[in-house]
């Protein structure tokens, strides 16, 4: 016996060294191949920097191969020049310095498409439709959107001036602004959708975005008597994580588990709870989410339904279940890297199994069955993982027709909206206004003479039909037939005008309230026919239709 287990102890202290001697082996190798590939690196770059026909510009060439190879790992691990550091606090805060405005490119020119309202744009007196010409003095024709923004940003408290030329106004005029802390809303709308049920739109994850919601939840309750509650979630692309931890734990219990996280450093694996009172565990509660609802949004919306405390209304979310860490490099840049995946509490993860093939919208795409894995909520529902969570009550996401989407896109509806308010200087409410007939067929007048024109998806489909069928020698067999079949399906820009007036009207009254009421006023409009809202309405006010969505089927 003695002897066996000397013999099993030299065994074991073998097979122990050999796994070290494998172990330090591999770590060496691995270290040699790091040096070995960083010297090459460093040696082409320099021959390349030498002999290089053209003059090169060594910080663009290394940024393009820093971005290079961090896109061959996933979309969310990058670098962050100093440079770009404003726009990443903005990210993360919610907070820049500048003047308040969105702008766009326009011709040669950068227009004011959206001043926020109390920020210097707006305490300016600038409007939607104004075009910069000048900044300090100096003209930014032929600078692109991008360029424009980083000479209106700087810190607060700073100054500029601003040569404007505004539509309906025959001279230039210039405006004198002082940048400020920018700090947008995380909920720029809350109210009550009628006497029992209230709304709540969220529409980042930003430092103390909790405590507002908080706020706005609080309000609704003591003030308007709410019973119902809808969270709006949609198009949220997320931000931090505890503040999805703590907005959860405003509905949940104390203690309860809201998210995990797991990756290669163990040591950073955490699992966070509700530490926090909630403020109503009660509450009828719908979700809204949407393709473009990801990350934070997504922690809330699957924690929610996996603890059975609401039902999710809408489209299956974007499916980004990874967590990024910001590490800090040298010369002011920063590496934001995925560190782990996060995991909500029935055990799934969200993220999208592949994300290098979505919808056109960014969504996921059709997973297999066969890589779908089965979870079960607290109650015992079942959920699944794959990509995203997949909305309780799924409704069809309603896309533009062809023409209101030239319309838009094309800027048509803007630039009536910018001659619209120019002729009135006042208008109804958000929840009572609305282009009249009259200004439809104002509207139709203005088109005149501008390219709106578009082709439809039948049209482009019928086309590649077409070019196959010529390919393939089939084309001349049948081309009367195929002339017939592109008469019918031709389309009438001055018809469908008509066909899709209340479509048209709709997009028209959202751009002219926003002149009048800007971001607030935008929301309050597009809740008057939103399918989705209405949707969740009629859910969370039929206790019935509502109960039995969250029990086991």
């Amino acid at each position: 016996m003695m002897k066996i287990k000397s013999i099993s102890i030299s065994a074991l202290i073998f097979l122990l060294s050999l796994s070290s001697f494998v172990f330090v082996s591999y770590t060496q190798n691995r270290d040699f191949q790091l040096s070995k590939n960083l010297e090459i690196y460093y040696s082409l770059f320099e021959e390349l920097n030498t002999y290089y026909v053209d003059e090169t510009d060594p910080s663009k060439l290394i940024k393009t191969s820093i971005d290079e190879m961090l896109k061959s790992l996933d979309p969310y691990t990058v670098y962050i020049p100093e440079s770009q550091m404003e726009d990443f606090r903005f990210m993360t805060t919610g907070q820049y310095g500048g003047i308040g405005a969105l702008i766009r490119k326009s011709g040669d020119y950068i227009v004011i498409t959206d001043p926020y309202e109390n920020f210097p744009a707006h305490k300016a007196k600038l409007k939607a439709g104004d075009v910069i010409i000048e900044i300090d003095g100096k003209s930014i024709k032929g600078k692109n959107s991008s360029d424009v923004s980083s000479l209106l940003k700087g810190q607060p408290n700073t100054e500029l001036e601003l040569t404007i030329k505004r539509p309906g106004v025959d001279k230039e005029f210039t405006r004198k602004l002082t940048r400020e802390e920018i700090k947008l809303e995380s909920v720029p709308y809350y109210g009550m959708i009628n006497d029992k049920t209230g709304y709540i739109n969220l529409s980042s994850f930003t430092m103390n975005c909790g405590n507002d919601v908080k706020k706005a939840l609080v309000e609704l309750k003591e003030k308007h008597g709410m019973k119902n509650l809808i969270l709006d979630l949609r198009g949220n692309p997320g931000g931090l994580l505890i503040e999805a931890v703590n907005i959860s734990g405003l509905f949940v219990k104390k203690g309860e588990l809201i998210v995990s996280t797991k990756g290669k450093v163990s040591e950073w694996d955490k699992s966070y709870y509700n530490m926090l009172n909630p403020v109503d565990e009660e509450i009828p509660l719908v979700v809204l989410v949407n393709s473009g609802s990801a990350s934070a949004s997504e922690i809330v919306s699957g924690a929610i339904q996996d603890l059975d405390r609401g039902v999710i209304v809408g489209q299956r979310t974007f499916g980004k279940g990874l967590v990024q860490t910001t590490r800090s490099l040298a010369y002011n840049s920063k590496l934001k890297v995925t560190t782990a995946k996060y995991y909500i509490p029935s055990g799934r993860c969200i993220q999208a199994l592949d994300y290098t093939h979505r919808n056109d919208d960014g969504s996921v795409g059709k997973i297999p069955d066969s890589l779908i894995s089965e979870f079960k909520t607290k109650a015992g529902r079942l959920v699944y993982d794959g990509g995203g969570v997949t909305p309780d009550v799924t409704i069809p996401q309603t896309t533009l027709s062809s023409i209101a989407a030239s319309l838009y896109f094309k800027n048509h509806i803007f630039d009536f909206a910018t001659q619209y308010a120019i002729s009135k200087d006042s208008i109804d409410s958000p929840e009572k206004f609305t282009v009249s007939d009259e200004d439809y067929k104002t509207f139709i007048d203005f088109l005149q003479g501008k390219d709106f024109d578009y082709q439809t998806k039948s049209e482009s489909d019928l086309d590649k039909l077409i070019e196959t069928a010529k390919k393939e020698k089939y084309y001349n067999l049948s081309e009367s037939e195929f002339g017939a079949l592109k008469e019918k399906l031709a389309h009438d820009p001055q018809k469908d005008l008509n066909t899709f007036k209340n479509e048209i009207t709709e997009l028209l009254n959202e751009e002219i309230i926003s002149r009048y009421y800007y971001q607030k006023g935008r929301l309050k409009m597009q809740l008057r026919n939103d399918p989705e809202v209405v949707e969740a309405v009629k859910i969370i006010e039929d206790k019935e239709k509502y109960k039995k969505i969250l029990e086991v089927q």
